[in-house]
């Protein structure tokens, strides 16, 4: 944490004392505290500097103007540090909070129906690039950028042998066979749970995205397939209620979730667990 406490003095705050953050595979983050008493979170990156923070900022950004959703304020941005105010943590156990989520992610989707696919920059999932070229086909999209552009990444490289490589790339050409056709809308990218927050308002607020212009159901597809708390039904139960999702969502899930499983391997967290899991899904193909 001392490196993260000299950039933020360096930066202009008057940091005293800096509380580790848990995770951070990434980046050093913690809660700093400063002189006044108040607190601000911030992150630095242990490796060189880049553009990942003035991406994730405009990523915050987005999401709020372009899509009302909350997230926390910005208040500092550098190549090597990012401060944002400090938000409590979510209320897991509250029906009513996840209700409110999914209002938020429904109106997010439903008010940035956009002509294509992709972003106008690339962006980063974890520490590997995220592909946004633009494309006005969902499915090879899909395919192209968020499946089969991680199959060259060593780790995914050493975890899936030829024909399982084949069986992916069979499964990416039957993409539109197997995912109803839909409009690309902004999204978060990286929906799950440790990326959701309280506002300061008490409703929820997002973090850590990786936003494009996707399908809804890949933004769901986060959600529904890593862990949550049983409160967290509410989200999907209220979400298609009010943007209703075409028959048989819950079986695509996991289609979808196949880029969040490869970004795994390829960043070696839990990488035997989601090898595994990718072979089930490819295991038709």
């Amino acid at each position: 944490m001392e490196l993260l406490l000299a950039r933020l003095r360096a930066a202009g705050f008057e940091a005293e004392s800096v509380r580790a953050a848990p995770g951070g595979v990434v980046a050093s983050a913690g809660m700093a505290r400063l002189r006044d008493g108040s607190q601000v979170f911030a992150k630095t990156l242990r490796t060189a500097a880049s553009d990942l923070f003035e991406i994730e900022a405009a990523g915050l950004r987005a999401l709020r103007e372009l899509g009302g959703v909350t997230t926390p304020e910005v208040l500092a941005v550098t190549p090597d540090l990012l401060v944002l105010e400090p938000l409590p943590p979510r209320r897991d156990e509250d029906e009513r909070f996840w209700e409110e989520l999914a209002l938020a992610v429904a109106g997010l989707h439903a008010g940035t129906v956009g002509e294509r696919f992709g972003w106008h920059r690339d962006g980063w999932l974890g520490r590997l690039r995220q592909d946004n070229t633009w494309d006005g086909d969902g499915h090879a999209w899909f395919a192209e950028r968020r499946i089969l552009r991680w199959l060259p990444e060593p780790l995914v490289e050493a975890a899936l042998d030829r024909e399982e490589r084949l069986a992916l790339e069979r499964l990416c050409a039957a993409l539109p066979d197997l995912l109803p056709p839909a409009p690309p809308v902004l999204t978060h990218g990286d929906l799950w749970r440790e990326n959701v927050l309280c506002g300061p308002a008490g409703g929820p607020a997002l973090i850590d995205p990786a936003v494009s212009y996707s399908w809804a159901e890949a933004d769901l597809s986060m959600l529904w397939c890593s862990p949550r708390p049983p409160a967290a039904a509410r989200f999907f139960e209220v979400y298609a209620a009010t943007a209703p999702l075409p028959d048989g969502w819950q079986g695509r899930m996991r289609l979808y979730h196949l880029r969040e499983l490869l970004s795994s391997i390829a960043h070696d967290d839990n990488a035997r667990e989601c090898a595994e899991e990718v072979r089930e899904i490819i295991a038709p193909f």
